[in-house]
């Protein structure tokens, strides 16, 4: 049963091929991105509270529910170049170079929160459904770029991937003074990954399977705290552990038509956010710092090649290294009734020369993010909220080819000299959104 619900919401919720920082979306909802991603120690929308510190939940007042959806869309760029042998196998001096541009269309990006607690109580409550984590590329087989040929002439043929993480928090925060508050929210995940060709399995004689989709479950939470001094400065702390998932198991289709099974474990990492904000007159200004722990997520922390007992390869692991972000927004509020926001995300790279091969599925990393949003105001009670983005990634990641069977003379991984594959994106993102307040405490005071 709790799979089933978790599946219909993921229908409703999935993000596809978003990431922004690593594999991790940089921001949630319409308010929370136009702010890049800031809000550990300044709450100013309840989805980036809830997203980034459960403890700041508490600066709200009543009843309040929000809702965005946004359409997103990246366009990764595949290079490779790979020396060219006669046929006693030696090099010829030449190179056979080619590019290969990324075919997927737009992907939704939805994000539900709720807020809620009573007059006069210390105790707050949320509740969240976000798409918190994604990649996906297409890269069509291509006879003009050598990384896409088919199997068959020593390529990958049509590359495709596809990785979605649907978050379920239920929060809980405390005020223990009129300053001091803590958070606390368990999670509950659910996850697809797609890949074509499937590169966690054994190869046959024939090349790489394609597999079905595959599912797995996953569970963790998040601690925070939150303080504002009431003149102006706020600061804020959370860490949210990794979140453990189960194995996905992969019913594999190997390019002669046989089958199998296998199976591959990829957990979603811890990450530690510091903020600073600061308001004053009309200004709500914010800075985090966050670090996402790569280094100690399955999935993510080996690399390499896995050879069985007939030495045959499949792929160990992503191999990224942690990363840091670092996220800033501004909001001007004395325009009447329509605030508007500017915000910059950065983040640094998972992905070293070495690995780079391995990791052509999951291309799906921006060095800088830019952003500009703004709210209007229909009332006391309802606000309509909206956002653009644009990301680039700053270079491209680089590194050579690798072939398992060169590891012998090219430890660790048989990097083939004189070869290169390398890939480059721009993201660009369009969202709306309301937030609707269904009673605060002004209005419980006036019924009063």
């Amino acid at each position: 049963m709790k799979s089933s619900i978790l599946k219909i919401m993921y229908l409703v919720f999935s993000v596809s091929a978003m990431a922004q920082t690593g594999h991790v979306l940089q921001g949630t909802g319409s308010v929370n991105m136009s702010m890049g991603g800031a809000s550990t120690a300044q709450p100013i929308d309840i989805a980036g509270a809830l997203q980034w510190n459960p403890a700041s939940i508490s600066t709200f007042d009543g009843t309040i529910i929000s809702f965005d959806i946004g359409l997103f869309s990246s366009s990764p760029t595949l290079y490779s170049t790979v020396p060219e042998f006669n046929s006693m196998g030696q090099p010829t001096g030449n190179y056979f170079s080619g590019v290969t541009k990324d075919d997927r269309g737009l992907s939704p990006m939805p994000a539900l929160a709720i807020v809620w607690g009573k007059e006069d109580s210390k105790h707050t409550f949320g509740a969240s459904a976000f798409g918190v984590s994604g990649f996906g590329v297409t890269f069509p087989e291509s006879m003009t770029n050598p990384i896409n040929m088919p199997q068959s002439m020593g390529g990958f043929g049509r590359i495709e991937s596809d990785y979605i993480l649907l978050q379920i928090g239920l929060s809980y925060a405390y005020e223990i003074t009129d300053k001091l508050s803590i958070g606390i929210q368990p999670n509950i995940d659910y996850a697809t990954l797609e890949l074509m060709p499937n590169p966690t399995a054994k190869p046959n004689m024939f090349g790489y399977p394609s597999a079905d989709k595959a599912s797995a479950i996953g569970f963790g939470g998040q601690i925070g705290v939150f303080y504002d001094t009431k003149s102006g400065l706020k600061l804020g702390a959370s860490y949210k552990t990794n979140q453990y998932f189960g194995e996905f198991e992969f019913e594999n289709t190997y390019p002669d038509g046989s089958d199998g099974t296998n199976t591959f474990q990829m957990d979603y990492p811890a990450i530690v956010s510091l903020g600073l904000g600061y308001s004053i007159n009309n200004f709500d200004i914010a800075l985090d710092f966050r670090r996402v722990l790569y280094e100690d997520t399955e999935g993510f922390s080996k690399t390499g090649w896995d050879f069985d007992n007939n030495m045959l390869p499949s792929v160990a692991g992503f191999g990224w290294e942690n990363i840091s972000i670092l996220s800033a927004g501004i909001q001007y509020k004395g325009i009447n009734k329509l605030p508007v926001r500017l915000g910059y995300t950065y983040s640094s790279n998972p992905i070293n020369d070495e690995v780079a091969f391995y990791n052509i599925p999951a291309t799906a990393i921006t060095k800088n993010a830019f952003q500009f949003g703004l709210t209007y105001e229909f009332s006391a009670r309802l606000n309509l909220n909206a956002v653009y983005h644009h990301g680039d990634s700053g270079g491209k990641t680089s590194g050579q080819v690798l072939n398992p069977q060169f590891t012998s003379n090219f430890p660790p991984y048989g990097g083939i000299p004189g070869s290169d594959v390398s890939y480059d994106m721009t993201t660009d993102l369009f969202m709306i959104g309301f937030n609707y307040t269904f009673k605060n405490k002004q209005a419980v005071n006036n019924d009063l």
